[in-house]
């Protein structure tokens, strides 16, 4: 069991702040917090900008030299790098020595650090910045002041935050002018999580500017931070391995840096606490980055399905619509407009259908808000939404209407990119730890296919098999998908055996298979499953290959004239 932060008997309870270092980059607020602390006698030590801040505006302030009596030099970069500004802050107050100690050296205590560091987050968004211009804005005195304030949280408080000015001011009206222990202790494992997430970003701004870095015998450590991705100038700069090594492998260790986006209702089931975090500078056109337009709060379960049902449609260019039950697709389709589309993966499967989650690819129109307007839908996402279709959504005050900044163009462009697997790892969790690995995402090239079979597919069977190959790899293995006209018909999902799992497509598709083709996740392991597919009318069968029983599946496919491409690739999704 680990240990708990427990106050010592004797120990004071309350400390009074007497005197505040205030430096801060962004001075949100500032002016008004420093003032509040004047009504308490509490004298204020300041550098450089946040001192001419104060000073214009009438607040009583020591200029950092007069306390250190050295001058800024270097430009700013040593300033509070001084004995006289750490000894203050440092000094235990229930050791008698340590004050001993800074009272013979001339030193006085400093009982409030105020600190928020440079913009380097800020800077290095701008695609265009230089090198020296992203050093320039690491700063070093900042984080050295915030970490000496919250290792002494017993006798010194730290705030890095503008937001936690007026409850530190409200809490020493309540109290005199005192902040108690339990506060500043909190306050430190802020600034601690504030400086952490300050490198990290740091770290990967600089690790992304290398192709190769270190040696054999040196190990860098990876922070799952992927700041920098909506910065590339170029698809060529996409990769960027803030995951890997030199030589492409997970690096040997993983600092998870992400940020709460909200508290969810409950998990999966009611009885299970749940909340929704996200990486430190997650790309734009990430799910997670998603702006709830209107209805209810997200479930656990909304956001699984939600980020399941955009993953496939991000991946086509024409119009698609997705339709997600339990993380699986119960309707998935293309069409010549968004409204198509969705008519098409609705009547799929309308029985699945109610309440489920859609995404689609592009802009959602009126006319599709129309088709929707009656239907049981629990969220629905696009990538915008006409101002007509928000309007008639609106009735339905309870859906869940998403939107995503998303690019379609330049994210397929971006797919290409050999390494865009690196920016996006699929993470989860096991007893005790985690599983990383690259996503299944991206385009298998059709070129790199090969016809098994006497019977070559036609051209439409060609587009039928390529869109199934494509959303096949969305739903749970042992997985298989019915398609005819690009729009699934039937769906076999997360079943012990494949023939099982072919079975209930079929049972799915409701008579609709004949002249249906079939696209399955991992190879045939016995020709059972196309004996069933013909006698169902199915013509053509896309699937990895790789069986000791391949001849088997290929002879049962020529004696019903049934096409096969092997892709020579695997698609489990467990």
């Amino acid at each position: 069991m680990a240990e708990k932060y427990v106050l010592q008997k004797g120990v004071k309870l309350e400390i009074k702040i007497e005197r505040a270092l205030i430096s801060v980059s962004n001075k949100k607020g500032i002016i008004e917090f420093a003032k509040g602390l004047e009504k308490f006698g509490v004298e204020i030590v300041s550098t450089g900008g946040t001192f001419k801040a104060l000073n214009e505006a009438g607040v009583k302030v020591i200029k950092i030299d007069e306390l250190t009596g050295f001058p800024e030099m270097l430009d700013g970069r040593v300033k509070t790098l001084h004995p006289f500004v750490h000894g203050g802050i440092l000094a235990n107050r229930e050791i008698p020595s340590h004050m001993q100690q800074i009272k013979d050296a001339g030193i006085k205590k400093i009982d409030l650090v105020v600190v928020n560091l440079y913009p380097f987050k800020e800077t290095i968004s701008n695609p265009d910045v230089k090198m020296e211009e992203a050093i320039e804005n690491i700063d070093i005195g900042g984080p050295a002041m915030i970490r000496s304030a919250a290792k002494n949280s017993g006798g010194v408080g730290v705030i890095v935050n503008p937001d936690d000015y007026e409850i530190i001011i409200n809490e020493m009206k309540a109290s005199g002018g005192k902040l108690s222990k339990n506060t500043m202790f909190s306050l430190s494992i802020k600034a601690f999580k504030h400086t952490c997430e300050y490198d990290s970003v740091i770290f990967n701004y600089f690790i992304n500017k290398v192709s190769g870095y270190g040696s054999d015998k040196i190990k860098i450590e990876t922070f799952l931070n992927v700041e920098n991705t909506k910065s590339l100038k170029s698809h060529k700069d996409f990769n960027i391995n803030a995951f890997k090594d030199s030589e492409g492998n997970f690096s040997d260790a993983l600092n998870l840096v992400l940020s709460k986006k909200q508290n969810l209702r409950y998990g999966e089931n009611p009885h299970q606490k749940a909340s929704y975090y996200k990486f430190i500078g997650a790309p734009e056109e990430s799910f997670i980055m998603a702006r709830q337009l209107q209805g209810k709060e997200l479930s656990y379960n909304n956001i699984l399905d939600g980020n399941a049902a955009f993953n496939i449609v991000k991946e086509f260019e024409k119009p698609c619509v997705a339709v997600i039950k339990h993380n699986n697709p119960c309707g998935c389709a293309l069409g010549k407009d968004v409204t198509e589309a969705y008519k098409k993966a609705y009547e799929a499967d309308p029985l699945s259908a109610y309440g489920g989650v859609i995404a689609c690819n592009q802009t959602w129109t009126v006319e599709a808000a129309e088709f929707l307007i009656d239907k049981y839908v629990e969220v629905l996402i696009a990538p915008d939404f006409e101002e007509g279709a928000l309007n008639l959504i609106a009735e339905k005050q309870n859906l869940r209407a998403l939107k995503v900044k998303f690019n379609l163009k330049e994210y397929l462009q971006k797919m290409k990119n050999p390494d865009f697997a690196a920016a996006y790892p699929d993470i989860r969790s096991v007893d005790g730890g985690l599983l990383i690995q690259d996503p299944d995402c991206g385009f298998d090239n059709p070129k790199e296919m090969r016809i098994v079979t006497k019977t070559n597919p036609t051209d439409r069977e060609w587009k039928d098999l390529l869109f199934g190959w494509q959303v096949v790899k969305n739903v749970k293995s042992n997985a298989i998908l019915i398609v005819k006209d690009e729009i699934s018909a039937g769906v076999g999902a997360g079943q012990m055996s494949r023939v099982d799992s072919t079975r209930i497509a079929i049972e799915k598709s409701i008579g609709r298979c004949n002249g249906s083709v079939i696209a399955s996740d991992a190879f045939f392991p016995f020709a059972d499953a196309v004996e069933i597919a013909a006698q169902n009318g199915i013509t053509a069968i896309i699937q990895p290959g790789g069986s000791v029983h391949d001849k088997d599946v290929i002879d049962a496919c020529n004696k019903h004239k049934i096409a096969m491409v092997f892709t020579g690739k695997r698609h489990f999704k467990h």
